[in-house]
């Protein structure tokens, strides 16, 4: 997610008219230091109102939208509401370029009334992304306004499925009514009616559109070269795809180059007019996030970036509060299944200062847990404080330097624990994208 998060936010794009204007909902993404505060009062009613330093906040529950957690949140002194992402200036997205869980296009557009009825003397409504609005009769059209679009994107989408149309066709079919289509606030600047209608489609009827020939396609590199050999090689590939792009078909140009690409990384023409087409249909693009993956995806088919320092999402200050369960799941991740399919390990991790106690068994390729198996054997026992097994998670020291540092304590046979390591891939973060 997060390197697909450089091409949606265009992270090294240079700002200015050929380059990064915006990520659509905002100028760009923050490149600080994640942290995490762990909350001291958890809502866990759909309406709740507690008082915070003398202000009297009323939360509104709204899962299963932006956000699985998104949670609104009104100041009734101040007839001010805090939308968080629900009713913002944009269309907001129903599935996000970065990679992500497809978002409930029918339950936001419910949470989104609810807010209405529950707060109908509204005055102020503010969101994290951009500016308020100010006057009970514009809060309440522009939120009556967004309601409208994510529920009509949801409906019709459904209606044209109902049909037998598949995701592309409803894409490139549905436009939405100009009443709230044209409305500044409901375009498509981070979220598109392209992208949000496929989603929608996804959230009901997932990736496959009925269609055998796309059930089991040939692979991407597979598939170029194949098509390249049924279009009469490179050279003719190349002269179809330049002259899409020179009438100005550069949806069909850029698929037919990618092929080629795809088939044949090295071959630097193709890489040049797959890289103009890209910047052709960014810059047409409305939609900021659109534009961004255009336009790095054209940088990088020229100048294929080294890898840079970047931020980590997951940082010692979100690893320290992090639950062990979610730790766990992630080394389960990052297990190589067909390395590990012939071994049989156990573990058991004792945190001296936390009382959890849990084994981790290797069997068949799968990496399993359980935190409620304290008498259960284990081949080997190691026995470490959390702070030592978050630094051995973050990879800043290793069990084995722990051991040896007696930071660790390990009780068994630790050929168990060289094995277990070595079945942990770890991942390169600038894995290619435009390029096989």
């Amino acid at each position: 997610m997060t390197r697909r998060g450089m091409y949606m936010y265009g992270s090294f794009l240079r700002p200015g008219p050929q380059g990064q204007v915006s990520g659509g909902l905002g100028l760009s993404t923050s490149h600080g230091t994640s942290t995490f505060a762990v909350p001291t009062d958890v809502i866990t009613e759909p309406v709740h109102e507690e008082v915070i330093d003398g202000v009297r906040v009323t939360f509104m529950l709204a899962p299963g939208t932006e956000a699985p957690s998104e949670m609104l949140f009104y100041l009734p002194d101040f007839k001010a509401l805090g939308s968080a992402e629900d009713v913002t200036h944009t269309m907001h997205n129903l599935y996000t370029l970065r990679g992500a869980k497809t978002r409930d296009a029918k339950a936001w557009s419910h949470y989104v009334r609810l807010a209405m009825e529950l707060f109908p003397d509204v005055e102020i409504i503010f969101a994290q992304h951009h500016w308020p609005t100010w006057g009970n009769d514009k809060i309440l059209k522009l939120m009556s306004d967004q309601a409208d679009l994510y529920k009509y994107l949801h409906d019709q989408t459904l209606r044209l499925a109902n049909k037998g149309l598949t995701p592309v066709e409803i894409a490139d079919q549905i436009e939405v009514p100009d009443a709230i289509g044209k409305q500044w606030y409901n375009r498509g600047y981070y979220g598109s009616l392209s992208h949000n209608v496929k989603a929608i489609y996804t959230f009901y009827l997932d990736w496959f559109d009925g269609v055998p020939a796309h059930l089991n396609p040939h692979p991407p590199v597979e598939n170029g070269k194949r098509y390249v050999e049924a279009v009469g090689g490179p050279d003719a590939l190349l002269t179809k795809g330049k002259q899409a792009f020179d009438d100005g078909d550069y949806r069909w140009a850029a698929e037919l180059v990618n092929h080629l690409v795809f088939a044949d990384p090295s071959n630097q023409k193709a890489r040049e007019l797959l890289a103009d087409t890209y910047e052709q249909l960014g810059y047409q693009a409305e939609n900021g996030t659109w534009r961004n993956f255009y336009l790095v995806g054209a940088m990088e088919l020229r100048h294929p970036l080294a890898p840079l320092p970047s931020n980590n999402p997951t940082g010692p200050a979100v690893v320290a509060v992090m639950p062990l369960e979610q730790m766990l799941d992630f080394w389960a991740v990052r297990l190589d299944g067909p390395k590990a399919a012939d071994v049989d390990l156990s573990l058991r991790f004792v945190l001296s200062d936390t009382a959890d106690n849990v084994l981790v068994t290797v069997r068949n390729g799968v990496l399993n847990y359980d935190m409620d198996k304290a008498d259960a054997s284990a081949a080997l026992t190691l026995t470490l404080t959390r702070a030592v097994f978050n630094e051995v998670y973050l990879g800043t020291t290793s069990l084995t330097e722990s051991i040896k540092a007696g930071t660790a304590k390990a009780v068994g046979d630790q050929s168990e624990l060289e094995t277990f390591i070595s079945l942990l891939e770890d991942f390169d973060l600038w894995f290619d994208i435009v390029t096989p």
